[in-house]
C-alpha cells in the first residue's frame, strides 16, 4: 500500500515525501459520512396541476430520499419536506384511468377488493400520489420516515405557510 501512495504522488508531479512511518497518512482520502447535525431539511411546494403521475412521483421520491444533495447517505434521512398542491388535477397517459388497478385484501376468504385509478381519483385524489411515492421509497423504517415528510393536498391551499416553503419546479 505504501508503494501505491508514493507512486501516485510521483505520478501527480509532486515531490515524494521522506519514507518514515506515518508520513503516508496525509495522502489518504477521507470519506464524508453525514451526522444528524449536518442534515438540513428544506421545505418545497410542488404544483401538481397537469403533471404526469409517475414522473412526478419519481421526482418527489428522489427529493424525499435526498439523492439530489452531495452529502447523500443511503442509511440516513437527509431529504427535504415536500408539499404537493392541486393533486386532483394530476394527469396520466394512455388508458390508465380505467386499466390501472389498486388491490387490497381484508384477510378473509374472498376479501380481495379492487379499485381503478379513476375511482380512486374521485374518492381520494391524494391517495394515488401517496401510493406511487411509497412504492419508490425503501421498504423499511427509513422509508416510512421519509414518507412522513410528504404532505399532499387536493386543492391549491395548504396549512404549511409557517415553514415558508419555496416553490419547486420539476423538470418533467
Amino acid at each position: 500500500m505504501r508503494f501505491f501512495l508514493y507512486a501516485t504522488k510521483e505520478f501527480l508531479g509532486g515531490s515524494v515525501p521522506p519514507r518514515s512511518e506515518g508520513s503516508y497518512a496525509e495522502f489518504l482520502m477521507k470519506t464524508f459520512s453525514p451526522t444528524p447535525k449536518d442534515i438540513n431539511h428544506e421545505w418545497f411546494v410542488v404544483d401538481a396541476e397537469n403533471q404526469v403521475l409517475g414522473r412526478l412521483a419519481s421526482q418527489i421520491a428522489h427529493r424525499l430520499r435526498g439523492k439530489h444533495k452531495p452529502e447523500f447517505a443511503p442509511h440516513m434521512d437527509n431529504g427535504d419536506c415536500i408539499v404537493v398542491v392541486n393533486c386532483d388535477k394530476i394527469k396520466v397517459t394512455g388508458t390508465k384511468m380505467q386499466d390501472k388497478k389498486y388491490y387490497r385484501h381484508s384477510g378473509w376468504v374472498g376479501g380481495l377488493r379492487t379499485t381503478s385509478l379513476g375511482e380512486l381519483m374521485e374518492k381520494k385524489p391524494t391517495q394515488a400520489l401517496m401510493t406511487a411515492v411509497r412504492g419508490m421509497l425503501p421498504k423499511n423504517k427509513l422509508g416510512r420516515a421519509m414518507l412522513k415528510k410528504l404532505k399532499v393536498y387536493a386543492g391549491p391551499e395548504h396549512p404549511h405557510s409557517a415553514q415558508q416553503p419555496k416553490p419547486l419546479t420539476l423538470p418533467y
